[in-house]
């Protein structure tokens, strides 16, 4: 059990049937009136973001949320298949638990997945990754201008902007939560 008294940032619990994580939390005292808690609370299932206030006394269940590292193997159709390490037990999941940043993650890659009593809700990408460009149009010598960019295609498929020196078969590294090109590799 935990007290809303006892809020920390990052905290996970369980309200009303869903799992909150809280972002921000303030303690209140007024001058007149009993103390409470003032809180910002981000659905981990659904990302929703809601405040809320608390008395300090409120009490509820935590919530444990399993981070594990898996690696992804393939996808079949609607189901994407991610492998644990330790037990070598594979999981299906479904591509709608699958974010945009999800373009970026080819085959043997290593992933967090997130899942609450058993059931996976989310799945996490690394946050840099590695990939080789297999089209884009070539590049002229003296092409430097700053801050110019090109359309290019990886190898996953993806499509992002590019640097006008960058070059078919060049292998560049992306941050997948912005998909934006970093640097070459």
């Amino acid at each position: 059990m935990v007290v809303a008294g006892d809020f920390k940032n990052g905290l996970t619990f369980e309200m009303e049937g869903q799992v909150m994580q809280v972002i921000e939390f303030q303690h209140v005292k007024p001058g007149k009136g009993a103390a409470f808690v003032r809180t910002k609370l981000k659905n981990v299932i659904s990302g929703a973001v809601i405040e809320k206030t608390f008395s300090p006394t409120d009490k509820f269940e935590n919530a444990y949320v399993e981070r594990k590292e898996m690696q992804y193997l393939y996808n079949d159709g609607d189901l994407w298949y991610f492998m644990d390490m330790e037990s070598y037990e594979q999981i299906p999941v479904s591509s709608d638990l699958l974010g945009d940043n999800f373009k970026f993650v080819k085959e043997e890659m290593m992933c967090k997945l997130m899942s609450y009593k058993g059931k996976v809700f989310a799945v996490e990408p690394p946050m840099f990754v590695e990939l080789v460009v297999t089209d884009t149009e070539p590049g002229f010598k003296g092409d430097t201008a700053t801050g110019t960019t090109k359309p290019a295609t990886l190898e996953t498929g993806a499509q992002i902007k590019v640097p006008l020196f960058i070059d078919i078969g060049t292998k560049i590294r992306i941050d997948t939560r912005t998909g934006e090109y970093l640097e070459r590799a």
